[in-house]
């Protein structure tokens, strides 16, 4: 596939290109993950410069926010689908660029009002308890090296759309 928001990374590259403070990454996956069509390119290529950015608005009241970053991004948009019309679905590729926007933005983002929240990325976990509040869950991983096909270290460490949902259910 081209990745899940191919958008997302040309936007990270002009952000890229635009910083003049420090130094930048780009991480990108090597698995194929589905294009994220229902998100408006727009949101996608601009939310990014923000850091994070509403890629799911929920219907009628926000009951649960659903946080994911990169290639996790389909699974967060999925498990929403699948859990109710009240769930808010928030793209976070850069933690550092969204907590450097206003508090309005940020509050528009993750309302506190919404203490019902989990996040979902490949990657280690503490980072996002800032964003998910001590009530709130984080499915990710805090081990690295495992060699095997993607999907499989995937489901091993419950990075999975299902598991998810299993784990907003609790909430």
């Amino acid at each position: 596939g081209s990745g899940a928001v191919p958008e997302e990374t040309a936007g990270a590259y002009v952000a890229n290109i635009d910083r003049k403070d420090g130094p930048t990454a780009l991480i990108l996956t090597r698995q194929n993950v589905r294009t994220l069509s229902e998100i408006p390119v727009e949101t996608r290529r601009y939310g990014v410069l923000k850091g994070g950015y509403v890629a799911k608005k929920e219907e009628g009241d926000l009951e649960m926010i659903l946080i994911a970053s990169g290639s996790e991004l389909q699974w967060a948009m999925d498990a929403a689908a699948e859990i109710g019309s009240g769930v808010r679905v928030v793209s976070m590729p850069c933690m550092e660029r969204f907590d450097r926007q206003d508090d309005a933005y940020k509050a528009e983002v993750l309302p506190a009002g919404c203490t019902k929240r989990v996040a979902i990325e490949a990657g280690v976990t503490p980072l996002w308890y800032k964003y998910v509040g001590l009530n709130g869950k984080v499915i990710g991983t805090d081990k690295f090296g495992f060699s095997a096909p993607g999907d499989t270290v995937m489901k091993e460490f419950g990075i999975t759309k299902d598991n998810l949902v299993s784990v907003a259910k609790t909430l």
